[in-house]
């Protein structure tokens, strides 16, 4: 019931915003009017986008399975942390080398939680080295919080996230050379990497670690794929969050943009056929065109 109301009022807001648009013949200057006509197509996809999210987010929050296509590399991290375990090594876990308000670090960030609770679980020893200082603090509060809902708050390693380097290539000869030293059994990287990604990737290797390797940088998603046993590319890692924990805002949020990419996919088709088969297509040209 509470999903047809908001429903019924978004459909009302759109009417009234469609009217005001007819009403207008001309385009209004920015200091007239409380409409402006010419930019009435952004609205009509932010209301179908609000609606497909609501919609999802709903649906999730009443116990509805939705799909999600499975990633190897998400499913291997448990037997990755498992491996660790059993041969007493640790696992090291890089949430990239960018500053805390790129989005490829928190989606970093959020992954760390889940593999600390797995860490946490198994009592396996974890190592989280950072670039930043705002990193470092938020990896400290991320690793915590995962041992204390696991129970585990007196066993964390108060030393496991540490700030190793603020200089791009200091940073990876300090972490290689611990890759070297300790040998840890699985590597994971999460997160934006640049032109260390493949000294890191190569060394893990070398150290005979299972590595799982995430990032939108697509520059260094070759590097990666050839140097890693799994690895996540692009919007992969931003979905990790909602593969992981499976709340029902997250998952919402992921579904609803996925039927907006098939939505504009759809009209980039639809639109070129138009443009390319018929004379009079001036029209669509104008329903698209940005001001």
């Amino acid at each position: 019931m509470i999903f047809a109301r908001r429903c019924a009022l978004i459909l009302f807001l759109t009417l009234i915003l469609c009217a005001s648009a007819m009403a207008q013949d001309n385009p209004a200057p920015a200091d007239e009017g409380w409409f402006r006509s010419y930019r009435f197509n952004a609205i009509v996809l932010i209301v179908i986008f609000s609606a497909a999210i609501t919609y999802y987010t709903n649906r999730a929050k009443r116990g509805d399975k939705l799909f999600i296509r499975k990633l190897a590399g998400l499913d291997a991290v448990e037997e990755a942390v498992g491996r660790a375990t059993e041969m007493g090594r640790p696992v090291l876990f890089i949430p990239g080398i960018n500053e805390i308000d790129v989005m490829d670090t928190i989606a970093g960030l959020s992954i760390l939680g889940r593999v600390a609770k797995i860490t946490a679980r198994y009592e396996t020893p974890l190592h989280v080295p950072v670039r930043y200082p705002m990193v470092l603090a938020a990896a400290q509060e991320v690793v915590q919080q995962a041992y204390i809902e696991e129970g585990k708050g007196d066993a964390q390693d108060r030393d496991a996230v540490q700030y190793v380097a603020g200089e791009q290539m200091a940073f990876t000869a300090t972490v290689n050379g611990y890759m070297m030293r300790e040998r840890p059994a699985a590597n994971i990287f999460m997160g934006a990497f640049y032109a260390e990604s493949l000294l890191l990737a190569e060394t893990g290797n070398a150290a005979g670690s299972i590595q799982i390797a995430g990032t939108a940088q697509p520059e260094q998603l070759p590097f990666f794929i050839a140097a890693c046993d799994y690895t996540l590319m692009g919007e992969e890692l931003f979905a990790a969050s909602a593969y992981l924990s499976h709340e029902p805002i997250m998952l919402g949020g992921l579904k609803g943009q996925d039927w907006m990419k098939v939505l504009i996919i759809a009209a980039i088709i639809g639109g070129t056929l138009v443009v390319t088969f018929s004379s009079d297509s001036e029209w669509l040209k104008e329903l698209f065109e940005v001001m």
